[in-house]
């Protein structure tokens, strides 16, 4: 199985670099500057899991893309914002019996994709890693946490992901992969959690622990996740009673110092998925009539945030 990259960031880069260190056949679809970096250094991966070096790991950039010719599986893993540039660039890897396996956060991604190229070839997915990509090009995993997650939407045991799954488990347990035949309830499940942690750490600019050891600060969180879940629910993909329950005490873990990366990415200056995680969650919520007064205060936030880094940044 031919597989295709895009990226070789701190995600992709990483779960790429697994899969090549076990034997897949895959390319790094990426920018000229990054191309001439791993061709000097290669792609290394430093992991409480064990390091990996790929001394000359095969890649593309969008100029000579089209020369390879269609690719089995593409993984996408780019940040919100530059999904618009991903799908142009990742375009001709993509031919009849391509699938296409996003990992990106948030639902609006499916919708781009499927206008695109048609959603019998885009699966779900989501995946859960803290990795980043260091200023010498390495990229740093933090934690043994790599999960990858994917599935048919309409919850098939295709052949197609079975082979799929057969893949990623090739990965072991540098990769934790895992195969569910309830893909879309699960990437709803994880972006109420995800919405709202990025809302609260983000509106608050603390970490969980210290916002419930304010006043009023579990109330927040609560009242956070409840406006996620309502929309999630309305929409038909309600969180399991578990699933919801495990979440909310995360969410509230008192001296937890747990934080979204979005806060992070303000913290260092940096672009946001704010559309991507909050706003296209308020705007679905909207079409059920459902009030998020608190998410719109978050997303507030992060607009403003947007503003201010423009204008000092212009």
């Amino acid at each position: 199985m031919r597989v295709l990259v895009v990226g070789a960031g701190a995600t992709g880069g990483y779960y790429g670099a697994r899969l090549a260190e076990a034997g897949a056949n895959v390319t790094f679809l990426v920018r000229p500057v990054r191309a001439e970096r791993l061709a000097a250094d290669g792609l290394r991966v430093v992991s409480p899991l064990g390091d990996v070096h790929l001394a000359n790991p095969p890649t593309v950039t969008a100029a000579t893309l089209a020369a390879a010719g269609p690719f089995d599986l593409v993984l996408l893993s780019c940040k919100a914002y530059d999904l618009d540039a991903a799908i142009a660039d990742m375009a001709p890897a993509v031919g009849e019996q391509t699938a296409i396996l996003p990992v990106l956060n948030g639902m609006a991604h499916l919708d781009a994709l499927d206008a695109r190229f048609g959603p019998e070839r885009v699966l779900g997915g989501s995946c859960a890693i803290a990795a980043t990509l260091a200023p010498d090009g390495a990229i740093r995993h933090m934690s043994e946490l790599c999960s990858i997650t994917y599935g048919e939407r309409n919850g098939d045991a295709s052949a197609r992901i079975a082979a799929i799954d057969a893949l990623m488990k090739s990965g072991g347990p540098k990769f934790q992969p895992r195969l569910s035949d309830r893909i879309l309830l699960e990437m709803w499940e994880k972006w109420a959690f995800l919405a709202t942690l990025a809302g609260g750490t983000t509106l608050m600019r603390a970490a969980v622990g210290d916002m419930v050891a304010a006043p009023g600060g579990t109330e927040l969180m609560a009242t956070l996740y409840g406006e996620c879940t309502a929309i999630a629910t309305a929409t038909g993909f309600a969180p399991r009673e578990k699933v919801a329950s495990g979440a909310l005490g995360q969410l509230t873990a008192a001296g937890s110092t747990f934080t979204a990366s979005m806060l992070r990415d303000m913290e260092g200056r940096g672009r946001i998925e704010s559309d991507h995680v909050i706003g296209d969650l308020i705007a679905r919520g909207r079409t059920h009539d459902l009030p998020t007064p608190m998410l719109a205060v978050a997303y507030t936030g992060l607009k403003a945030y947007e503003a201010r880094r423009a204008r000092e940044t212009s």
